[in-house]
């Protein structure tokens, strides 16, 4: 966990500590207040995240969700608007993991995207944009388009909704405690119950038999 270290001196240790073992590595930023808890990822480690890396970021998300006992999550991916556009980037990668989802490429939610922020968490935003799917306007996850937007929502509700957080990093040996150090002791406490949690997942999984 990070206290007064800035996190790319954190993160720079443990790939030199453990190099080759870290493949991907989004960040899971949990934030709740008293209306809603939602999952907001990538905020802190992939800056402009490609197709690719964001179908990873969405499968560990997936797995996290899983292992923290919350069950199939509803995914949405985030961008400016709900229509597909050339002009908007995020939007044809946002419909391109739809299909990858549809086809079996990424397994274990329900994923709906493009979604503006409020049609993804506001059933009469939804409502009102003719918007009808299983996530739309009641998703838990939000898959932003790059570091910068989802830096700032999850700062937003830290700091405007008076959200408590926890912060984890996905894709090492064991999830790595993530906070900033701005955060609240109880967040810092949320954060390693996370990750004990979702260790305790992953210890499961790896003493499972192979099929």
């Amino acid at each position: 966990m990070n206290v007064i270290i800035i996190s790319s001196a954190l993160l720079q240790a443990v790939l030199v500590s453990v190099q080759g073992v870290i493949s991907f590595s989004p960040y899971q930023r949990i934030r709740a207040t008293h209306a809603y808890k939602r999952v907001i990822t990538d905020a802190a480690i992939n800056i402009f995240p490609d197709l690719e890396t964001k179908a990873d970021i969405i499968r560990n998300v997936i797995d996290l969700h899983h292992g923290l006992g919350l069950g199939e999550p509803r995914v949405a991916i985030l961008s400016a608007v709900e229509q597909v556009t050339p002009n908007i980037p995020s939007t044809i990668e946002a419909a391109a993991l739809c299909k990858m989802a549809d086809r079996g490429q990424i397994a274990g939610g329900l994923l709906d995207g493009p979604l503006a922020l409020d049609n993804a968490i506001s059933p009469e935003a939804a409502r009102i944009k003719g918007i009808r799917s299983p996530v739309a306007g009641v998703a838990q996850v939000l898959v932003v388009p790059d570091l910068e937007a989802g830096n700032m929502l999850a700062k937003n509700l830290t700091f405007l909704a008076n959200a408590e957080a926890a912060g984890i990093v996905l894709g090492a040996r064991v999830p790595i405690i993530l906070t900033s150090r701005a955060d609240s002791p109880r967040s810092r406490l949320a954060s390693c119950a996370v990750a004990a949690i979702y260790a305790h997942h992953l210890s499961q999984q790896a003493a499972r038999p192979l099929a």
